[in-house]
């Protein structure tokens, strides 16, 4: 992926290509690449049947075992064919993540602290609530800025509730800046 984010954007800075490819090579992204590429339905066909079907279903659709799961065929297809002969399938299959990296801000907190820490500021997290069983989370986190809370966000990981907070802080920061 760095290799051909490079080649077609040879004008970006590091940081950006690097912000643009931590997105792309995601946990959360190569699981909507797998689903899209119906691999979790593939390992329901072809898994051992030392599980049931429901739990087999479950792990389908978990998106840590369908992130291992691409990235398991693609070190198996590199391996096998080489990396020239892989490289535009590759970046085709994750093509919609490569354009949503480009196009939208994907990683709030490094922009919120980019942001801050022109003016000398800085932003901490402080965990609100977590609420529900151990496998349906639900974490609430505020993001604050010179002791005021600028932003809270929810999310299924303590991270994703993080970053909820700092796009919304981000977005509270940019209309009082532009006024």
């Amino acid at each position: 992926m760095a290799h051909a984010l490079y080649t077609r954007h040879p004008d970006f800075s590091e940081g950006r290509l690097a912000k643009v490819r931590s997105h792309v090579v995601s946990r959360a992204t190569c699981a909507e690449v797998a689903r899209k590429l119906g691999l979790g339905s593939r390992l329901v066909e072809h898994a051992a049947s030392t599980q049931t079907e429901e739990e087999l279903e479950r792990l389908a659709r978990n998106r840590n075992v369908l992130a291992a799961v691409i990235e398991a065929a693609l070190g198996a297809l590199f391996l096998q064919h080489g990396f020239a002969a892989i490289e535009d399938a590759v970046v085709d299959a994750f093509s919609e993540q490569i354009e949503h990296a480009l196009t939208t801000r994907v990683d709030n907190k490094t922009d919120l602290q980019e942001l801050l820490a022109r003016s000398g500021r800085q932003v901490t997290y402080t965990e609100i609530s977590v609420d529900g069983p151990p496998h349906e989370r639900r974490f609430t986190c505020a993001a604050i800025i010179g002791g005021e809370e600028l932003g809270r966000g929810e999310g299924r990981t303590k991270k994703a509730a993080e970053q909820e907070a700092a796009r919304e802080a981000l977005s509270k920061l940019d209309v009082d800046e532009s006024a």
